[in-house]
Order: C-alpha cells, then structure tokens, then sequence
C-alpha cells in the first residue's frame, strides 16, 4: 500500500518529525524559510496532506491551485488563516491542535498582565541601556494585582485558565464576557461575574485580556470605541489574535495616557508589527510566544500527528474544523 505524501512547511520538533517519516512519505522544510504562496499552491497538487502552521496563508488561490490535498492538518489551535469555505468546495478537511496549549498561552497571558503592570519590560530596557540611577521612591510605578479586576473577553479553556492563574495566584477579581454563561462550577469557583455586554465587562475591568479566535465577528472586536470605553488607567492583553484589535487605536491611547499599559503577543501580519507601537514604552511586544515550551510545542505536533494518522485509516478526525 502506498504511504501518504505529508508536506510540513516548517521545521517541527525533531520527536514529531521523526514518527511522521517513519508513518508518512514526508517532506520536510529544512531551512524553514516560509513558502510563498506559490509554492503552497504548487503542494497542493503533489501532496496528500498539507501541514501548514500560522505563518502559512492558505487562502482560496493557494487551495484552488491542485486538486490533490485532502487535509490539511494545521499545527496550531487558530485556523483563520486558512479559507475554510473554500477548503470545503473542494472536499478538503481542515483540523486542528485544540487543547494541548491551553495552560502554555494562559502563562503567557499571565506574563503579559504582570510585564505590563509592573512595567517590567520598560525597567529592563533602561538598565541595559545604561540608564538606570539606582533605586528611587518614584521610579516605574505600576499597579498591583491583588483586588483588581481581570475581564476576560471569550472564556473558553485559554480564558478559563488564566482567570484560575489570576484569581488564585494573584487575588484578582473575575468578570467575563462570552455568548453565554460559563457553568456553574466554575463560576463559583472563580467567584466569576458574566457581562452579557461587552461594554458592561470594559466599564469595570482593570486588565482586559483577549480570549476569542480571529476572523469573522471578532475581527477588530476591540476598536477605538472599545478602547475609549475602557476604564482610564487600565491594561489591554493580547494571546488571542492580532485582528481582534485595533493597533492604531491602542497606540492612540496609550500615548495619551488613556490607557496605563498594553502587552501583545500576536499581530495582524506576523512577522510585521504595527509601526504606531514601536515607539511607545508603555507597551509589552513579545513574538508570538504563547505555545512555545518544548512540551507544548511536541504535543502540538503530536496532536496534529494524530489527525493524520486518522486521515490514513479512513476514521473520524479527533480535531475537525471543516
């Protein structure tokens, strides 16, 4: 029986690479360097399965160039990057890694809230600039956690684990803002208050962190109007995805003071970032970290692994998503 032809179109970790060579017949990206989309569409037309990750855009002309690929098993949780209604035209199922990098990008989150509280990232800055005075009563202050409000927009796994890191570690307060009601359980656990609004959740919280997929009704979820809702002094965090914002609006903000504080780790066209946050201090940029620890990123690989594996055998996809 002939084995799938796999193309991964970065480089994964070595343990996952290796158990897809010995499964698949694999084409691996040894140099990593992103394809275009030339080249992307090319594979569509020699592979079985496509393995794209997040820097990859497989809109409808990369899917429309071959009629070959029948999966395409992203490496990662969000799949707006890809064209899943023209995936379906063409019978191509779409999966993804769900799960496996929950409590990796709710860290992250965390490390964003404290970074931008504490005003780390500015502190670290001076120093290795050589500008640091010494210790003084009023240099850098930032805002504690203990007692402030954590509004989480979306709180879905990723926003319920950082609520738990925050409410638990730090004595932060939880509000949420979502299509329904969390259960019970956690709710209580939390002490968690819903705001069926989204304005409701932007009037009261100190820390807004952003917890939903990107595209669609999220895109640019977070305008300026939102931005001026916030409550004066308070913080913007980004794990989700760079669309759901609007930098210019952020930038805006900050610069004048509206807002204390911001910490990002994705953007709307990764690798660039939006030139109006270059300049500003008050602001965390970090890139795209959230799932990058060893385990995570293994089990990431695994988990996609596993969707191919099914893809063989003809069974159902653990992690279907089109």
């Amino acid at each position: 029986m002939q084995r799938l032809k796999v193309l991964v179109t970065r480089r994964w970790p070595a343990e996952v690479e290796a158990r897809l060579a010995d499964a698949f017949d694999v084409t691996l990206n040894e140099t990593d360097t992103p394809l275009t989309g030339a080249e992307l569409a090319a594979a569509m037309g020699e592979y079985d399965v496509l393995c794209p990750t997040v820097s990859d855009r497989i809109d409808a002309a990369v899917i429309n160039g071959g009629g070959r690929v029948r999966l395409i098993a992203n490496y990662g949780v969000g799949f707006d990057h890809i064209d899943l209604a023209a995936a379906k035209a063409r019978g191509i199922a779409v999966t993804n890694t769900p799960g496996v990098l929950t409590d990796a990008t709710a860290d992250i989150a965390l490390t964003l809230i404290l970074m931008a509280a504490r005003r780390a990232g500015e502190g670290e800055r001076e120093l290795r600039a050589g500008k640091w005075s010494g210790w003084r009563p009023t240099h850098l202050i930032g805002s504690a956690l203990k007692g402030k409000v954590l509004g989480c927009v979306g709180f879905g796994r990723i926003g319920i684990a950082t609520a738990r890191r925050a409410h638990h570690g730090f004595g932060m307060k939880i509000a949420y803002y979502g299509r329904r009601p969390c259960e019970d359980a956690v709710v209580q656990e939390l002490q968690a208050e819903f705001c069926p609004d989204l304005n409701d959740l932007l009037d009261k919280a100190d820390f807004v962190s952003l917890h939903v997929p990107g595209g669609g009704e999220t895109a640019n979820l977070i305008d300026a109007a939102a931005i001026a809702r916030m409550k004066p002094g308070s913080y913007l965090i980004n794990t989700a995805r760079g669309g759901v914002v609007d930098h210019d609006a952020l930038a805006a903000a900050l610069k004048s003071g509206h807002l204390a504080g911001a910490g990002l780790d994705v953007y709307p066209a990764e690798p660039a970032v939006p030139p109006a946050l270059l300049g500003i201090e008050n602001v965390v940029l970090l890139p795209h970290l959230g799932s990058a620890n060893a385990e995570t990123r293994i089990a990431m690989g695994m988990c996609a692994l596993a969707n191919v594996e099914a893809f063989a055998r003809g069974a159902d996809l653990p992690n279907r998503v089109a």
